[in-house]
């Protein structure tokens, strides 16, 4: 009995178990057919390359034992794969749930062709793998800080010791620059690794980057907490008295944590910081005001450890009016009144990401009008 013909479509990048277990069962069906997006169609759907060229992924999908044979699609859009189709003239034409379209389907409604749409089950033992998620897991996170910022400047913990604690986020978008979320040292080191998480021991590569991005002559030395946030999974307590790297580290990448940490954090876009804006024009750096700072880094870490959601956001709120009180012009009268009015009196605790403007990171168990999720990395 002579065996169908079955085709696939898809970019392939990153060849990951998904893939082989969809080509297996695709395979299932008959004789498998693939037909690989073009760098260039791919350019025009989504803005950029794919990582491993056009002819890498033929050749890697090529080399595939479920695979009888493998081409460049000729076509250009979402529906490149359409010229071949009369080419292989496939009896069944397969995708898995988050490639179908409607447009597939009807293309191979109006060509007699059977449309067969495939969960994603991955090979007994294996986890999940999705491109979206594998090319996600590689590029370089961003970082939160969610209380003590501004201890780890020597200039602040010499006159007091405290805590600062920061979580190393996905880049699930793109987020704002200038916005607190240490964008320009997190574009130091993709100067240094390209836009990819680095390999190694995540406090030594912070301290690659921390000395890359503060050259001697540096004038306006960047926090490490922005270094070892960006490089160091889950949540992290970094303790400073009067250095610029912490004296000690607590760190925690528990699944659950990070998970509660996620579910309960949101970020609200604000105007991103003025160019030019200088924060630290005026300051009152009173050691009571500094102490406040950092028992709320305390505070912050103690209430992630317990999953205590009123008191991180008390932790958050104390931060920005620590703040507000050494150094003023980080938190203006205009978005510290938006604060008090909109985020102080409706949920347990908020506090903005950056001097002047970024986000607003708002400590709740439900929806926050404008929400922009995050998702922290463990």
């Amino acid at each position: 009995m002579k065996r169908k013909k079955v085709m696939v479509s898809g970019c392939f990048d990153l060849l990951h178990s998904g893939h082989i277990a969809f080509f297996k069962t695709a395979a299932a069906f008959g004789d498998l057919f693939v037909s690989i997006g073009k760098d260039e169609n791919l350019f025009l759907l989504k803005g950029k390359k794919p990582v491993f060229s056009e002819e890498e992924r033929l050749f890697i999908v090529k080399s595939v034992r479920y695979v009888s044979d493998a081409f460049l699609a000729t076509g250009t859009g979402l529906l490149d794969f359409e010229p071949d189709l009369a080419r292989i003239n496939p009896d069944i034409f397969i995708v898995n749930s988050d490639g179908h379209s409607p447009d597939k389907e009807a293309l191979c409604k109006k060509l007699g062709i059977e449309y067969l749409v495939l969960e994603r089950i991955p090979e007994p033992g294996l986890p999940f793998r999705s491109s979206s998620a594998t090319k996600r897991d590689m590029r370089f996170p961003y970082r939160l800080c969610l209380a003590g910022g501004w201890i780890d400047q020597p200039w602040v913990s010499k006159i007091h010791p405290g805590s600062v604690v920061v979580a190393q986020i996905w880049p699930t978008m793109e987020f704002n620059n200038r916005s607190g979320l240490a964008t320009s040292s997190r574009d130091f080191g993709i100067k240094i690794w390209g836009n990819r998480y680095p390999d190694g021991d995540p406090v030594e590569n912070a301290k690659i980057l921390f000395g890359a991005e503060n050259p001697p002559g540096t004038r306006y030395i960047a926090g490490s907490q922005d270094h070892l946030g960006l490089l160091m999974p889950g949540v992290n307590k970094l303790y400073y008295n009067g250095g610029y790297w912490p004296d000690y580290i607590q760190s925690s990448d528990n699944k659950d944590i990070c998970d509660w940490l996620t579910s309960v954090i949101h970020l609200v876009p604000l105007k991103p910081r003025p160019d030019g804006y200088d924060p630290l024009k005026e300051m009152h750096l009173e050691k009571q005001f500094i102490r406040e700072l950092g028992k709320a880094g305390d505070r912050c870490w103690d209430s992630i450890m317990r999953k205590d959601i009123n008191d991180l956001g008390k932790s958050l709120s104390d931060t920005l009016i620590s703040w507000k009180k050494i150094l003023p012009l980080t938190v203006p009268d205009d978005i510290m009144k938006e604060m008090e009015t909109n985020y102080f009196s409706a949920y347990p605790g908020a506090i903005t990401s950056g001097c002047g403007g970024g986000y607003v990171i708002v400590v709740s168990e439900i929806e926050v009008p404008g929400e922009v999720r995050i998702k922290v990395r463990y």
